[in-house]
């Protein structure tokens, strides 16, 4: 029997954990509320925002007519940059499920920002959370 170079098996490996490393980090939304600041994360998608940026707080049934910049779609999971296809403004979406209500942040007066939880309770406790929030800073 033939052994195997080490350097393949190593360089297996770690292909296997690289995937499963992605796979965790695109798997739902990573929220994280710190001071007057909301973080949330989903793989390479990061965006941070103060609550006084945000202008308003919605929830909508549907997404608008988006064209992707980067990002990807996988049966009801949409993440990544769009840009909106009448006004041409920057919109991230973080959508674990696409049949659900979205929250609908409008912030720094022209970016827009699309969030579910694969959990709709959950979806409505962070728009109650949002709303409670905004309505502080005004």
């Amino acid at each position: 029997m033939k052994k195997r170079n080490w350097f393949w098996n190593a360089l297996i490996v770690l292909t296997l954990v690289t995937c499963i490393l992605a796979f965790v980090a695109h798997y739902k939304n990573w929220t994280k509320v710190e001071g007057d600041e909301f973080q949330i994360l989903s793989g390479i998608y990061y965006q941070k925002i103060l609550f006084s940026d945000i202008d308003k707080v919605s929830m909508v049934d549907k997404l608008p007519a988006l064209e992707r910049a980067s990002g990807f779609s996988v049966t009801t999971t949409e993440k990544g940059v769009f840009r909106d296809s009448i006004s041409n403004h920057k919109v991230y979406v973080f959508v674990d499920d696409l049949e659900q209500q979205k929250i609908k942040l409008e912030y720094k007066d022209s970016l827009e920002l699309f969030l579910n939880f694969k959990d709709s309770l959950r979806t409505q406790e962070q728009f109650k959370f949002f709303k409670a929030n905004v309505m502080k800073e005004e």
